[in-house]
């Protein structure tokens, strides 16, 4: 399987409590709800369209506890988001959770150690994709080790200073292509990213013209 994560980030890169005041408040944030205004008719096609490619889902513990607490309450057969979140199969990283007393219908694995591997084997088990949404400390283990194949990312116009960000614990720089971007008349820009090699490069002045050199790098891996 594909392993796909969806995130929403503000344009300092932060990722917490993007639904509701109440929904992540962890280290004192109170800006939650950061998305509401932005999410216009054109963010809720792009997530739409991302929903119907789930084949599984992935969550960290947190984002799987505020997830389980209100999807299952949104019952409405034409909400695709609901839907597909309801019926997909779940796998959950959790050191306290026990599977027999998961909340979630659908749920059927929890993953308490060797995550990296865990995951890994849920990736060659199946076709399809394995989608992560939210689940900030799970992301960065992703992206460390990485696992992803795909990051599905819409940027709002708004910036909130301190807070989880997407990017926070990066072991070294990596480099995406650009699979897909699209800009919502909110502002909103909703992009596709492949992971590709990071590179850098230099300017010089060559015959009298300005030119890019490529740097060879030693310092990756």
């Amino acid at each position: 399987m594909r392993l796909v994560a969806h995130e929403f980030m503000t344009l300092d890169g932060v990722m917490q409590g993007p639904g509701g005041r109440d929904e992540d408040t962890e280290g004192g944030f109170r800006w939650g709800g950061w998305v509401g205004f932005g999410f216009d008719e054109a963010v809720g096609e792009a997530v739409s369209g991302w929903f119907e490619r789930t084949d599984a889902l992935l969550f960290g513990r947190r984002t799987y506890d505020m997830m389980a607490g209100y999807w299952p309450r949104v019952t409405d057969d034409g909400d695709p988001v609901a839907q597909r979140l309801n019926s997909a199969p779940k796998h959950v990283v959790s050191t306290t959770l026990r599977l027999d007393e998961a909340p979630w219908a659908g749920t059927e694995s929890v993953i308490a150690d060797d995550v990296p591997e865990r995951i890994r084997a849920l990736k060659s088990a199946g076709d399809g994709e394995l989608q992560v949404h939210g689940s900030w400390l799970l992301l960065q283990t992703l992206i460390a080790e990485h696992l992803l194949d795909e990051l599905r990312l819409i940027v709002f116009p708004v910036v909130v200073g301190a807070g989880k960000r997407v990017f926070d614990r990066v072991p070294q720089p990596t480099g995406f292509e650009v699979a897909d971007a699209r800009v919502a008349p909110s502002g909103a820009v909703a992009m596709s990213l492949t992971p590709a090699p990071f590179r850098t490069a230099t300017y010089e002045v060559v015959d009298g013209r300005e030119v890019m050199v490529e740097e060879e790098r030693d310092d990756l891996d």
